[in-house]
């Protein structure tokens, strides 16, 4: 992975990190932390699950935010500009076909942003990697274990 294209990330990539950031520090946190606090008065914490359930989630909750803080610092936002048009770049969905007759559409997006999405590849993946700078009708060859697979592009939009 190229220590370049870990850090880029579409608009609405990065939006969606800072709004998972927002809940979690204006929102589940504070929640949680009342809970705690909560389950503390109770006295023996040792014996105590839920004290220990919500201190463990508290821990969580802090290493994702102290991540999520990192990741946008270190990020760049990638917008869409019209000369990408009619060519596969960062931030493209795509539409290709095989020989089969099979097709996928997808969006190439940045690795923070591929996560709970199945129609996201990152910019890193062999599938992205062949069709960067493409054009619809051209031909991406993508490496797979039992060799080469041919994909033809049938289609790129970009959310504007």
């Amino acid at each position: 992975m190229s220590e370049m294209s870990t850090k880029i990330i579409t608009v609405e990539g990065h939006a969606a990190l800072k709004k998972e950031l927002d809940y979690l520090w204006r929102e589940h946190r504070p929640d949680i932390t009342q809970k705690v606090t909560w389950a503390a008065s109770l006295g023996d914490r040792s014996e105590n699950a839920d004290y220990q359930y919500n201190k463990k989630l508290l821990r969580e909750i802090d290493r994702r935010i102290r991540y999520l803080r990192k990741r946008l610092e270190d990020m760049r936002v990638v917008s869409y500009s019209p000369e990408q048009e009619g060519r596969v770049f960062f931030g493209a969905w795509v539409e290709v076909e095989d020989e089969e007759g099979e097709t996928k559409k997808f969006r190439i997006v940045g690795y923070d942003e591929i996560y709970g999405r199945m129609d996201y590849i990152s910019i890193d993946s062999p599938m992205a990697r062949a069709l960067l700078k493409k054009e619809v009708g051209d031909e991406a060859a993508v490496p797979v274990p039992a060799g080469t697979k041919l994909w033809w592009i049938t289609h790129i939009e970009y959310p504007k």
